[in-house]
């Protein structure tokens, strides 16, 4: 499976979680240490961020990352 049908299917909850806070994507940012514009791709699904950084998002959200970052169900080939 390439990159792009893996991001695909890699769904998270970084928006919800910020909303619910009423935390702007730039504050998100400034207190995760990346850009909005990160942000802004993490919550869109064009960027997966590296492990690292989604353990700080889930940490700041005190969310497991199983939960923050969800592929939906495996596609299984037959």
């Amino acid at each position: 499976m390439g990159m792009s049908s893996y991001l695909d299917i890699m769904r998270n909850r970084v928006r919800e979680q910020r909303i619910q806070r009423g935390l702007s994507q730039a504050e998100l940012g400034a207190a995760l240490g990346v850009s909005r514009q990160t942000v802004i791709s993490i919550e869109g699904g064009r960027y997966l961020p590296s492990l690292p950084l989604a353990f700080r998002i889930a940490r700041f959200f005190d969310v497991p990352v199983d939960k923050m970052f969800d592929p939906q169900d495996e596609v299984t080939e037959s």
